[in-house]
């Protein structure tokens, strides 16, 4: 590095920064001296006195701060020489030592002292730990409190340029839902912990939830027909009973430990409703919940009161098997009759359910479910809602099976495959047995971590006892899609979607509502977003 020019401009500021101090005592001095009228001689020699020791202060300090210039600029030259420093580096070197030569030398006691007058006389220690107390208290409010939800909204055209329609086949549970749910719909779960919110394993917990379900036809976005419903409010408590820390007792309405399958939103088994209980015993063999749900008819009020239904919930789950686990469900249902305004007699019923389950986790790349269900009486519709209790209704049964899975190989090809069968009566021998087959898959395809392309493939047939229908239905729906990863599950998802249709003319006039009441056949076009969290 080359010497810079600059240099002795630093060295001639610092020299007459120096030789101020020096001019300054000088004229000082000779103020001083002179004598101020009335002043004695006594007087004026103690302020000789006293500007001689200012005076000779001040030069000791000039020559400690020569002497340190003249370090630097050894300091500086030898720097030079080695082409090893900036002119920028000894600047601030030399103002460093600048400043320890005329830094004070205090003791540790005087030191401290300071320290302890600067703490008290500044509001830094009480800033410090109110800041501390409010951010504990906000990481706690965080804990405390959780906001979970599910949505789902787009809009579509049919192929005739009406709203696009959901294509349905009579008597079927579900449907195929890729390109084919003509509503907007969301759930809004709002969670707080009241004790414990960190789930330490030595303390009890409890919590509140409460769940606010919307739906509307997207006619617009304040149409008087939107539906709102009340859906969850419920307590929970665990960690109370010290032989078995696992169990949770709870009181309200809530989902109650429903099982689905995605594709189609078919819930096999719902009991969701209003009721309590204790759920996760630990039975050494797996775990055990037991509930008491109910619910009612409002439309049917007798000398009782309105028609109620009330279950007694009991399952067994967990149960380790060398492929999965399984698990059990048992219900009896009884509903209190009586006698309407009209005299119109209502009788008692009753029921019994029971259902057997395997689930095979880590399969594949995802999972495998597979499920046995048989329901008598009141029982029948496998749910706590109360079906019209004709002296038929204890004679109703339902058989239901259903198969899914998950399979995810690799980062590049998800599917979910589903298969349902289903027979079903009210018990009138009249009405004959209802069946509904279901088959279908939705494969996905990822091209990067957030392009992917769907495409669902859906057959049901269904049957009335009655002879009122009996025909299949197909539905295909290709769907561009980009989303948060390279999941089956992976959501938020934005999509466009292209849907076809057709059906047997068996069905014809119950599928596609108006707009195809005298066709086989359809197609949907439109946009969607899903997300869940």
């Amino acid at each position: 590095m080359k010497h810079s020019a600059a240099m002795p401009s630093v060295y001639l500021t610092t020299t007459l920064q120096l030789l101020v101090p020096v001019a300054l005592v000088l004229v000082t001095t000779v103020v001083l001296i002179v004598p101020a009228q009335g002043q004695t001689m006594q007087e004026l020699q103690q302020q000789i006195q006293q500007m001689k020791q200012l005076y000779e202060q001040q030069i000791s300090a000039l020559e400690g701060r020569i002497a340190s210039l003249e370090q630097a600029n050894r300091a500086m030259a030898h720097a030079t020489q080695e082409n090893v420093v900036s002119v920028q580096d000894l600047q601030a070197e030399i103002s460093k030592q600048v400043l320890e030569q005329e830094q004070p030398k205090l003791t540790k006691g005087q030191k401290t002292e300071i320290e302890q007058t600067e703490l008290a006389n500044t509001p830094q220690y009480d800033s410090i730990q109110d800041s501390e107390k409010v951010v504990s208290e906000l990481k706690q409010q965080v804990k405390q409190f959780e906001f979970h939800g599910y949505l789902r909204s787009g809009q579509g055209l049919n192929s005739l340029g009406g709203q696009m329609v959901a294509f349905q086949a009579p008597g079927a549970g579900a449907k195929y839902r890729l390109g084919n749910e003509a509503e907007t719909y969301g759930e809004m779960i709002f969670v707080n912990n009241w004790i414990n919110p960190n789930r330490d394993p030595d303390k009890a917990w409890m919590k509140t939830e409460v769940l606010v379900q919307a739906n509307t036809t997207q006619a617009n976005n304040f149409a008087s027909t939107d539906q709102f419903r009340f859906r969850e409010a419920f307590v929970e408590v665990g960690n109370v009973l010290p032989s078995n820390p696992s169990a949770q007792f709870w009181a309200g309405e809530r989902y109650y430990r429903r099982l689905n399958i995605d594709i189609n939103d078919f819930y096999f088994l719902d009991m969701s409703g209003y009721g309590g209980g204790v759920e996760n015993l630990n039975v050494k063999i797996g775990q055990m919940s037991l509930a008491y749900l109910g619910g009612a008819r409002d439309d049917l009020i007798t000398n009782n009161g309105v028609y109620p239904k009330s279950n007694l919930d009991v399952r067994l789950y967990g149960v380790k098997t060398p492929v999965g686990q399984l698990g059990f469900w048992y219900d009896y249902s009884f509903s209190k009759g009586g006698t309407q305004s009209d005299g119109t007699v209502l009788p008692s019923t009753s029921g019994w359910a029971v259902g057997i389950g395997h689930t095979r986790e880590e399969w594949l790349g995802g999972y495998n479910r597979v499920s046995l269900q048989y329901g008598v009486g009141n029982s029948a519709n496998f749910s706590t809602g109360a079906e019209y209790p004709t002296v038929y209704l204890r004679n109703a049964h339902t058989f239901r099976f259903t198969e899914s899975a998950v399979i995810q190989p690799n980062d590049k090809f998800a599917v979910q495959p589903v298969f349902i069968y289903q027979q079903q009566t009210d018990g009138n021998p009249a009405d004959g047995t209802n069946k509904w087959l279901s088959l279908g898959a939705r494969p996905v395809w990822f091209f990067t971590d957030h392009v992917s392309l769907a495409f669902e493939a859906g057959f049901d047939h269904t049957s009335s006892g009655s002879g009122l229908y009996d025909g299949w239905l197909r539905k295909f729906t290709l769907a561009p899609q980009i989303g948060a990863g390279r999941k089956f599950f992976s959501r938020p998802v934005l999509r466009a979607f292209v849907t076809y249709a057709n059906w047997s003319q068996g069905l014809e006039g119950f599928i596609g509502g108006p707009a195809f009441k005298n066709k086989t056949s359809g197609w949907n076009f439109g946009v969607q977003g899903e997300t869940w969290w």
